[in-house]
């Protein structure tokens, strides 16, 4: 295929966790070798990538050595500063491109951005100061969120402020940093559109799994989804198109929704692989995984079609990986351990996938 990159080629990912673990193991059935480079004293996605390079993302001479030993640079996590990545992407092809960073890494630019396209967001207000802060929950309301404009994920940088008087414990909370405040949404369901768009613009996504949390935690997701997500999927899935596509975005692209009377309203998105596609590495024909990897390398798209009548994944937090002989002598399920040391509360520790087939 013209201009795709040959098997043997090198996959550079930025980022040590288990999202590039399982894009190591990707792209290695494909051919392709993988180099991570991640500050973490305990990389999982080093286990099984081809070679792993333990360094900080800001040195220039970590990162040149990168870009010529890789063909094109991928990341695993949007937390990563900009500056690394545009680095790099003067020497290599990074995919997903700095756009996508951008945008994702602040609430306020992303909420914005994806309103300019269409679509439907929670009310909200930046939040810069105690006083904005005040000011927001009398546009807004209470109950309401206070969300970090950066960083934050499985509900860390978030605080609910249920009345007025709660909002300087709020705001100290966060760290006293920039931050939205987002008005609570009446919803009935949470689903996620995983998109993947190619370097030739091609666009694929997956049926929208139901997402049911814990604690702020992904607990499951499960497909089909019920009749009140897919009223939603055509609208949604068109969103995620035109986000993908106004980014450039090459790779898979998440976007988080809620299910409302009023139609499907945006939540969050996440310029990578996600925690609720983990479903289709034995729940569609061609998973997340690897739909990225023949993305960012200029293959053809895999089709994602389910192969079952229902998929389940559920993650394992914590204590739930102690479950793994349990589990594999349950008929049927798919166990993937992450290769992590410590089972801290709240730390994914791994997933199972279950797939009905009949």
């Amino acid at each position: 295929m013209s201009g795709a990159l040959p098997p043997g080629s090198t996959i550079g990912i930025l980022g040590g966790g288990q999202l590039g673990r399982m894009l190591a193991v990707a792209a290695a059935q494909l051919g392709y070798r993988t180099h991570v480079l991640a500050p973490d004293e305990e990389s999982v996605a080093a286990q099984t990538a081809s070679s792993y390079t333990r360094a900080d993302y800001h040195s220039r001479i970590v990162l040149d050595e990168l870009a010529a030993q890789c063909d094109v640079v991928t990341y695993e996590f949007e937390n990563i500063a900009i500056g690394p990545v545009e680095h790099l992407a003067n020497k290599v092809p990074v995919r997903p491109g700095a756009q996508s960073l951008s945008i994702a890494q602040d609430r306020a630019r992303e909420k914005a951005f994806v309103a300019a396209l269409g679509g439907r967001t929670a009310p909200w207000a930046l939040v810069e100061t105690r006083e904005q802060l005040d000011e927001a929950i009398a546009k807004i309301g209470a109950p309401s969120i206070l969300k970090t404009l950066r960083l934050g994920y499985d509900g860390k940088g978030q605080v609910r402020i249920r009345d007025v008087a709660e909002a300087a414990a709020a705001w100290e909370e966060i760290g006293e940093r920039p931050a939205i405040l987002e008005g609570f949404v009446t919803f009935s369901h949470e689903f996620s559109i995983i998109t993947v768009r190619g370097v030739d613009g091609a666009l694929a996504s997956y049926p929208p799994p139901w997402n049911e949390h814990k604690d702020g935690i992904l607990d499951k997701s499960t497909v089909p989804a019920p009749a009140e997500i897919a009223r939603h999927w055509t609208e949604a899935a068109a969103l995620a198109g035109r986000v993908a596509e106004a980014l450039g975005h090459v790779g898979v692209l998440t976007l988080e929704f809620f299910a409302t009377d009023e139609g499907p309203v945006f939540n969050e998105m996440a310029p990578r692989v996600h925690n609720s596609g983990h479903w289709t590495i034995e729940g569609a024909e061609c998973s997340q995984f690897e739909n990225h990897i023949r993305a960012i390398c200029g293959l053809p798209l895999g089709s994602t079609a389910l192969t079952g009548t229902r998929v389940e994944m559920e993650n394992l937090i914590g204590a739930d990986a102690d479950r793994w002989a349990e589990l594999l002598a349950e008929p049927g399920v798919h166990l993937h351990l992450y290769g992590k040391g410590d089972a801290r509360p709240g730390r994914k520790m791994g997933h199972v996938t279950r797939v009905k087939r009949a």
